[in-house]
């Protein structure tokens, strides 16, 4: 437990700590998908759920399980994996689905909270996205020798189609665009797209988004790796170009925000060590691991 919980347990927040709050605000990221290996698409970014008005009653507790992010494809022919669900569960369960996987080389996408890219060699669909929490990866495409993958569903925007009508224009799609989310105190971008993978070290692989890995392609040989998702961002990992030496990007954890008004009581335990702070008359907990709030 963080010194400051302690405080805000033993200490009077203001001359109406005796109240209770019936309800909160959250905020719910599940984990981003993996990029795919070898031409591969982008991973979606993790499903996105917020809101106000979710009930609590005095003496229950909230549980709160927080996604990891799915691995990116290892080197060689392999899709990534899909990021893992992030939920609250209290009186109701609000589940926030994880990204859909990069594709590899000819494979369609993964679906998820947003969908997966999809690969290049023959170009595929990206995977969709669950309503309410993110949207489609976009589509490979095949421009003769250079094959250039989707970028991953972003919460905000679908990931965008590959280009490669010719090869000097072929690139790897960028990823659909996060949601930006002030819960926290500050403006932060969540559960942005992977960018797609090229076969090229020339041209370039698609850029990540909110986070998000960036595809490989310009300065490698080939055989560049996906770039990692931001940690705790939800967002999904960039795919490869090529190569067996390389793979597809890790998508990111995901996080749970939980917040209410100062001039309430403090709850009556955390656990989970989550980041505990005052901001703008609000009691926020801010976790990147599993735990509980009991009120």
């Amino acid at each position: 437990m963080s010194n400051l919980l302690g405080g805000l347990l033993s200490a009077t927040i203001n001359p109406l700590t005796g109240l209770t709050t019936s309800t909160v605000e959250y905020l719910v990221v599940a984990g981003g998908g993996g990029g795919g290996a070898s031409n591969g698409g982008g991973g979606g970014a993790g499903g996105l759920l917020t809101a106000t008005g979710y009930a609590v009653t005095q003496g229950s507790a909230i549980t709160i399980t927080v996604g990891g992010g799915g691995a990116g494809g290892a080197s060689g022919s392999n899709n990534g994996t899909q990021g893992q669900n992030s939920v609250i569960a209290g009186g109701t369960t609000i589940t926030a689905t994880g990204g859909g996987y990069g594709a590899y080389q000819s494979s369609a996408g993964g679906n998820g909270g947003s969908g997966g890219g999809g690969g290049g060699i023959t170009p595929s669909a990206g995977g969709t996205g669950t309503s309410g929490q993110g949207y489609a990866g976009g589509t490979g495409s095949n421009a003769g020798t250079y094959y250039n993958a989707g970028g991953g569903g972003g919460s905000g925007s679908i990931g965008l189609n590959a280009s490669g009508a010719t090869a000097t224009a072929s690139a790897g799609g960028n990823g659909g665009t996060g949601t930006v989310s002030s819960i926290t105190g500050s403006p932060v971008q969540y559960a942005g797209g992977g960018g797609g993978g090229v076969n090229s070290t020339t041209n370039a692989g698609g850029l990540g988004a909110a986070g998000g890995g960036n595809g490989a392609g310009v300065g490698s040989t080939g055989q560049g790796r996906g770039n990692d998702a931001l940690a705790n961002t939800g967002s999904g990992g960039g795919g490869n170009s090529i190569g067996a030496s390389a793979g597809g990007g890790n998508g990111a954890s995901g996080i749970v925000v939980i917040r209410y008004p100062a001039n309430c009581a403090p709850p009556a335990s955390v656990t989970g060590g989550p980041q505990v702070y005052l901001n703008n008359g609000y009691q926020v907990f801010v976790f990147t691991a599993s735990g509980t709030i009991t009120f």
